[in-house]
C-alpha cells in the first residue's frame, strides 16, 4: 500500500510538472508575439512566429462576425513602426494573465491589457499545439471603456 501511495504521488509530481511546462510554453508564445510583437515591440517578425497564418480577431458586426486577419495585423504594426515617431518607451503596455488553461494540444488563455494604468483590453485568446511549437489561432476580446 505504502508503494501505492508512494508511486501515486510520484505520478502526481511529474503530471503537474509537464502541466507548468506547457503552461510556461503557452506564456512564452503570448509573451513573445503578442505582447511584445504586437504591442510594445511591435516585431513583426515575432508576430509572424508565434500567430499561425490563418489567426484572424472575431468581432460583433451587428449580428455579423467582423475577421481580421493575421496578416492585415502584422502590415499594420509594421507601418507604425517604420514612423519616425515611434517611441518604444512610450509604447508600454502591462499585461496580466488572468487564466491559462491547458488541455493536451489546445489552450486557452484570457488577458489583461493596461496602458497608462488604466484597463482597456481583456483578450481570450486561443492556442494549438502543433510540431512546431504552440501557435496563436484566434482572439476574441473586450474593449473596456476608453
Amino acid at each position: 500500500m505504502k508503494k501505492l501511495i508512494t508511486l501515486l504521488f510520484i505520478g502526481s509530481v511529474f503530471t503537474s510538472l509537464a502541466q507548468t511546462t506547457e503552461n510556461d510554453a503557452v506564456k512564452k508564445v503570448i509573451l513573445d508575439g503578442y505582447i511584445n510583437g504586437a504591442f510594445n515591440a511591435l516585431d513583426a517578425e515575432a508576430m509572424r512566429s508565434s500567430f499561425h497564418e490563418d489567426f484572424a480577431i472575431y468581432s460583433p458586426k451587428g449580428e455579423e462576425i467582423s475577421k481580421y486577419p493575421i496578416g492585415t495585423w502584422v502590415e499594420g504594426v509594421e507601418k507604425r513602426k517604420a514612423k519616425d515617431d515611434f517611441d518604444p518607451a512610450k509604447n508600454k503596455w502591462e499585461h496580466k494573465f488572468a487564466s491559462v488553461d491547458v488541455t493536451g494540444n489546445a489552450a486557452a488563455v484570457k488577458v489583461e491589457l493596461s496602458r497608462n494604468g488604466k484597463h482597456v483590453y481583456t483578450d481570450y485568446l486561443s492556442l494549438l499545439k502543433f510540431e512546431s511549437g504552440w501557435r496563436i489561432v484566434a482572439k476574441v476580446y473586450h474593449q473596456h471603456d476608453k
